[in-house]
């Protein structure tokens, strides 16, 4: 029945890595930078279009996680994503048999934040009430799933979520400071991971809400950036003014489970010197230290806790003199 059901899907819910370049050209125009840049990203999209195609088609997990470990080390995570939005599709449609839940619980776990997010990105389009469904998750974690929905408003609906500045009514609470991680990391991809286009886009946005999107912003460029380029990270930081260590906190969040998930990227290793100061592997073990003594959610859920801990760690590691080995203590 559901490899029926994947099948069924596919028509109503068509996704092509060849949107990506289509919607980011139509919004910020034709531009030989940006042409340029997609050559990189491709193989990110490609790979998160291959992994909902994957879960659609076969979502037995035998079958299922062969076919997404047999990705490239690089982009394996970024399938298991897109195989998030797949089984959350389902799931949706197809409710008594709990897939995501499932696959988190077993092969899943090493990737869980992406098979969040990868729900999130799905979450706009299904007939599921986001507040409803992220009492059913892991508290901590469970704010990927707006981060991805935030994303998704982001590249898909960016007349609305950019040009407008709108959150969806039916998002609220802290979920709608974690929509905007996803709607920064949104801008990221849309602008060819262009400094000048970034910087214009976030400066039309209101000031309490520049902060978070400076942090989607870190942690696009650390986990998925495919531009190394040491310059340009350097100069956004530095443009991010004050939202600068909110970059940081993106760019740990993303060396974080980079490390979960058992590999380093040069450009996450780049962008966490550049933001942080410090190696990826470094960045990792501060920020999972600190994981280990959150308190639980009270007024501030955890996770924020964490985030502004990570904020204020690496605010301005040039002048703390913060050196590798006070990291490894």
């Amino acid at each position: 029945m559901a490899l029926t059901l994947g099948k069924i899907l596919k028509p109503f819910f068509r996704l092509s890595s060849d949107d990506f370049p289509k919607l980011a050209a139509e919004r910020y125009g034709q531009n030989a930078d940006m042409d340029e840049t997609w050559l990189l990203f491709e193989p990110v999209a490609s790979n998160l279009v291959g992994g909902f195609k994957t879960a659609l088609d076969d979502d037995r997990f035998e079958v299922l996680v062969p076919r997404l470990d047999a990705i490239d080390g690089e982009f394996r995570g970024v399938a298991y994503e897109g195989a998030g939005m797949g089984l959350m599709l389902l799931d949706s449609l197809g409710p008594w048999k709990k897939r995501l839940k499932a696959f988190l619980a077993g092969p899943g776990a090493p990737y869980d934040w992406l098979l969040y997010i990868g729900a999130g990105l799905v979450l706009p389009r299904a007939p599921i009430r986001p507040d409803r469904f992220l009492a059913t998750l892991d508290p901590f974690l469970r704010w990927f799933v707006m981060d991805g929905y935030g994303f998704y408003e982001g590249f898909f609906s960016g007349r609305r979520s950019i040009n407008e500045h709108q959150v969806p009514a039916r998002i609220t609470g802290y979920g709608r400071r974690a929509f905007d991680h996803g709607l920064g990391r949104s801008i990221w991809f849309s602008t060819g991971a262009n400094v000048d286009r970034i910087v214009s886009t976030i400066s039309t946005f209101p000031k309490n809400r520049q902060a978070d999107l400076w942090g989607g912003i870190g942690l696009a460029c650390a986990y998925a950036a495919c531009v190394v380029d040491r310059d340009a990270i350097r100069i956004l930081r530095t443009t991010a003014g004050p939202y600068g260590s909110h970059m940081a906190a993106g760019a740990a969040v993303a060396a974080t489970f980079r490390m979960q998930t058992g590999g380093v990227a040069v450009h996450t290793d780049l962008a966490c010197e550049v933001l942080c100061g410090l190696s990826s592997k470094e960045v990792a073990h501060i920020a999972n230290v600190a994981r280990k003594s959150l308190p639980p959610d009270g007024a501030e859920p955890a996770y924020e806790i964490w985030r502004q801990y990570l904020a204020n760690r690496f605010a301005a590691w040039s002048e703390s003199g913060l050196t590798s080995e006070e990291a490894k203590s």
